[in-house]
């Protein structure tokens, strides 16, 4: 359970209505798997000790006596092991039968959940219960809790707080999972038995994220399935797993059997942080229980690159979207100063790339012509005539206006104003030409009563890879909640979509070209200066980043994940000492980061001072390089 890792998993036993020795053994041989496979948490459906379909049947004794004596079976088959078995059953309670799922472990009934919200034919044969927590006497049920504001709480893992809820609690005009929620469950166990319908599958799942999204918590749907009398209905055992919004594991429709996964409970307690989710309040009643400590192997998925949607028809959208709010941004603040027209420093580098195409999209919805972008090119030292030629075909393509302003004049004379040797290719070497770029860009600007479009990325803000007062300053900064590996998505479905094969090509070009500031000299007619070969490979970055900022991991977390997600890419050394270098600028570079331009937030993790990130310039790094 290290890093807030929990193994869960929900079933679906196959099972014959009515026989409850038959379908106790099918919930045992799911039991014994389940502990075999270090899962900590079981839900199974509601109502499979008997079958959800039973009828009038669930007013006989017959089945409510055969359901306890189940449940012995399934009691006795627990001792000696943590495994938590969440498994639905009748129980007979003060002359009422009621739709109910018990918590195993370890050979006790630590509790008795009932259903609040009785629904559909199920009112004809049971009770709704809205009583306080009683204690249970007799049987295999002796001393087990009863009530249906339980929240179990984990000894040894406090972040592991789960709520039961049995039936269709998901379309509840009251949803039960939404006050457990809001008394401090980070999961919701939900017992159901769902028929299976045209389409009730999509409905099911987004039903499913919709909930876990909303109250901040890791979902566990499980579902009834084969078995089940199909009289009226069939049932699919289709069982989700969600968490925050996300389905991270999903069951096979008509299948039994189980879905394994992991939640991450130190993601959702980071979320809560943010949004408030949960008010501890007193209306719940706790459950203790323990579990044995020991490291969660991880099965599920973690995206290597989690700012790009790897479905292809999803990234598409996404790139559209992204567009669209940058565009609409330049847009209205280009509305707002009455500018008609934009400077941009390009480089034939993927940012300044994105801007342009940014800026074009901007004036085409205002219905400026094109020629009013202003495309300056400004070679110095390091400019090559690949990155150059590549900066003035795609001004042409799109129509801009394209100027070139040689700067290795005004920046040689600067050197010799300050005293700096041409042959000392120091940070004063390069940040003195990024500097001269910015006034020429700005004393354009004024020529021409335009703005300046900022090109600088999410990821370099983040590194504080920018001149300050250089490249760092700009009159709107399009690219700023942009990631590196999303501009690259971004110019690249441009380049799919474009309809001229000259401005396709020339973007391909661009996106083939080593990410470069081209500050120093080339070495035989080539790029010398690649930025990931100084601070890192920008795959990497943007992953701690992510988890960083979105998800608040500790340095330790970010690189475990990492070597999960990228380590048949890079070695674990590699990983450490980047991870090192991103968490050392983050913090020793937020000065920069306290005085930039204004810019269009697309997501949900930004650095500007003004909403996106509020951070004091002087904390100190040291807890975060302890790797």
């Amino acid at each position: 359970m290290k890093d807030g890792f929990v193994r869960i998993a929900v079933g679906t036993p196959e099972i014959h209505v009515a026989d409850c020795e038959f379908n106790a053994n099918s919930i045992i041989s799911l039991m014994n798997e389940a502990k075999e496979k270090k899962v900590k948490l079981l839900v199974l459906p509601e109502l499979c000790v008997t079958g959800a379909t039973a009828q009038d049947l669930f007013w006989h004794d017959a089945l409510i006596d055969g359901a306890l004596d189940a449940l012995d079976l399934i009691c006795g088959e627990s001792v000696g092991s943590d495994l938590m078995t969440v498994v639905g059953l009748p129980v007979q309670y003060r002359g009422r039968v009621y739709n109910c799922a018990a918590v195993v472990q370890d050979g006790l009934v630590k509790a008795v959940v009932p259903q609040m919200n009785v629904d559909g034919d199920f009112r004809n044969w049971f009770s709704e219960y809205a009583g306080e927590c009683e204690i249970l006497e007799g049987s295999v049920l002796n001393e087990a809790v009863f009530g249906s504001e339980l929240i179990f709480e984990c000894d040894e893992l406090p972040a592991l707080r789960f709520a039961v809820t049995v039936g269709d609690d998901l379309s509840a005009p009251f949803s039960a999972a939404m006050q457990h929620a809001l008394s401090g469950a980070t999961v919701i166990v939900n017992c159901a038995a769902n028929e299976e319908l045209v389409g009730q599958a999509d409905y099911r799942r987004m039903m499913v994220k919709s909930q876990s999204s909303r109250l901040t918590c890791a979902y566990l749907y499980a579902n009834a399935g084969m078995g089940e009398s199909t009289q009226d209905k069939v049932f699919s055992g289709h069982s989700l797993i969600a968490e925050c919004g996300e389905i991270i594991a999903e069951s096979t429709p008509y299948a039994t059997g189980l879905t394994i996964t992991e939640i991450d409970l130190k993601r959702i307690e980071a979320d809560r942080r943010r949004t408030h989710t949960a008010d501890a309040t007193d209306e719940a009643d706790l459950v203790p229980f323990s579990l044995t400590i020991e490291e969660t192997p991880l099965s599920r998925y973690i995206d290597p690159m989690p700012f790009v949607p790897s479905d292809p028809v999803e990234r598409d959208r996404r790139c559209e979207d992204i567009l669209n709010i940058q565009a609409q941004g330049l847009m209205q603040r280009l509305r707002h100063t009455h500018c008609k027209a934009a400077v941009i420093g390009v480089s034939g580098g993927l940012d300044s790339t994105l801007a342009l195409l940014v800026t074009e999209r901007a004036f085409r919805l205002l219905g400026l012509p094109a020629s009013g972008i202003m495309a300056i090119t400004m070679p110095c030292f390091g400019t090559t005539k690949r990155t150059r030629s590549n900066a003035e075909v795609l001004s042409e393509c799109l129509g801009m206006s394209f100027r070139e302003v040689s700067i290795a004049k005004a920046v040689t004379q600067h050197f010799e104003d300050i005293g700096h040797s041409l042959d000392d290719h120091s940070v004063t070497f390069e940040n003195g030409q990024a500097r001269e770029r910015t006034q020429v860009l700005m004393d354009i600007a004024n020529q021409c009563g335009g703005m300046v479009i900022g090109t600088g990325d999410l990821s370099e803000l983040a590194l504080g890879w920018a001149t300050y007062n250089g490249d760092h300053m700009s009159m709107y900064g399009v690219n700023g909640a942009i990631p590196k590996m999303l501009v690259r998505y971004l110019v690249r479905h441009v380049a799919e979509h474009a309809e001229s094969e000259t401005l396709r090509n020339v973007l391909l070009d661009i996106l083939d070209t080593p990410v470069s500031p081209e500050l120093l000299p080339p070495k035989d007619g080539d790029i010398a200066q690649k930025t990931e070969d100084l601070v890192g490979p920008y795959e990497l970055h943007d992953f701690f980043l992510y988890h960083l900022m979105r998800r608040g991991s500790s340095p330790e977390k970010i690189f475990r994940l990492a070597r999960y997600a990228l380590g048949d890419r890079y070695d674990e050394e590699t990983i450490r000492k980047w991870l090192k270098t991103f968490c050392r600028r983050f913090f020793n570079q937020q000065f920069k980061r306290s005085c930039l331009p204004d810019g269009p937030g697309v997501g949900t993790i930004g650095v500007s001072p003004r909403g996106g990130l509020r951070m004091p310039s002087d904390a100190s790094s040291a807890l975060w390089q302890k790797l």
